[in-house]
């Protein structure tokens, strides 16, 4: 049986990771994962011989593949297989989620043009469910979406 992770095992802290969940900046260089994203859903349906309502399926099943490779690397970043021992590294993890990031996005602007605002809208309202300093609204940009109730 595998210990639990402990203290000493969890991952350094990432400093390319923000600590908080904070609303777009209204800088120009936060277009600039979406302008990756556009580019990746023009060439995989350039390149897709599927109908599109397959491709849009195929796109959010994705993530789960996704997923399994992060939780993989976790298990061998832990060492929690006996038998494989250490075969990943915090490194390893950190590009596992990047790629479950990035294919959420993906899939998300298969879905919708609207993506980057449908996304920032969510994390707003999730940002707003978290206690404690909120940035002033001179700080946020763009329009306000939803109710702020948490249960959209």
């Amino acid at each position: 049986m595998s210990d639990p992770v402990t203290a000493s095992s969890a991952p350094p802290p990432d400093a390319n990771c923000p600590s908080s969940a904070a609303p777009s900046t209204g800088d120009p260089d936060d277009a600039a994962p979406w302008r990756t994203v556009e580019a990746l859903v023009g060439w995989l349906d350039r390149e897709s011989a599927l109908p599109k309502e397959q491709e849009r399926l195929l796109r959010v099943l994705k993530l789960s593949e996704e997923v399994g490779e992060a939780a993989q690397a976790v298990i061998g970043a832990t060492g929690q297989n006996p038998r494989k021992g250490h075969s990943h590294t915090w490194d390893d993890v950190h590009a596992e989620l990047c790629d479950v990031i990035v294919t959420a996005m993906v899939a998300l602007r298969t879905l919708t043009p609207e993506a980057r605002q449908v996304f920032e809208g969510h994390l707003r309202r999730i940002a707003e469910r978290v206690p404690g300093p909120r940035p002033s609204p001179e700080t946020e940009t763009g329009t306000r979406t939803g109710t702020g109730t948490g249960t959209e």
